[in-house]
């Protein structure tokens, strides 16, 4: 009885318990339901974050390639309470990509990025939006010159430079992020009619800004934020 109202009268240990039964609650009730879609197997999901501890951030590919080993070239995992099915081989991706192209196309919700751009803008929309940012987006490009013989000329004299930029390392090894230099700098030609040198202070940071957008759009640990609502 004692240690009842030890427990009781301890408000560290009532908050810890509120804590876990909350989590309990939402984890019974609305994190891991089953879904009327039958998944392909995959290794059992912990509470709260899924299968996040099964997968080294710095080496994703590593990662994901011994999981299939063990669950095969098709299987679940769960990033937080986001459902991921993960296509590992080159016939399979091939497969689902040119045989289950309408499948594939769409993309999951992100709410990070809902709350940034308000599920606006090509990259972080879905559905019909998505569709409709995309074909305005092809369509302008293609006025400004994309795909036609007119950008030829600019992309060989970018490629020009990118050559000359992997003889300056003198074959000593370099950061593939130069070879983003390229395709950058004739996107920049097309909207805006100027390149950027490639040393150019604007121009580094630009290339680091979209490198590290890249590497936390591949974070399976941005999904945390998929926490239930409803």
């Amino acid at each position: 009885m004692s240690f009842l109202i030890s427990f009781i009268s301890d408000p560290t240990l009532i908050s810890l318990l509120c804590a876990a039964v909350l989590l309990a609650v939402v984890y019974f009730s609305t994190g891991y339901k089953k879904s009327a879609f039958k998944f392909p197997p995959g290794p059992t999901p912990l509470p709260i974050i899924g299968n996040l501890h099964l997968v080294d951030i710095r080496r994703q590919d590593k990662s994901l390639m011994k999981l299939a080993e063990k669950y095969g070239p098709i299987y679940t995992l769960h990033f937080g309470f986001q459902k991921v099915v993960v296509l590992t081989g080159y016939e399979v991706v091939r497969e689902a990509l040119v045989n289950y192209t309408e499948e594939f196309v769409d993309r999951p919700s992100i709410p990070i990025f809902d709350q940034i751009q308000n599920g606006n803008g090509l990259f972080f929309s879905i559905g019909e939006l998505w569709r409709t940012t995309r074909r305005f987006t092809v369509s302008s490009m293609r006025n400004l010159g994309m795909g036609k013989k007119a950008i030829e000329g600019r992309i060989f004299e970018e490629l020009h430079f990118l050559i000359e930029r992997i003889k300056s390392f003198q074959g000593e090894p370099f950061s593939l992020t130069s070879f983003n230099c390229a395709p950058i700098n004739v996107t920049f030609v097309m909207l805006f009619g100027e390149r950027f040198e490639y040393k150019d202070p604007t121009f580094i940071t630009l290339l680091r800004l979209i490198d590290e957008v890249m590497i936390l759009l591949g974070s399976p640990y941005l999904n945390v934020s998929n926490l239930p609502t409803e």
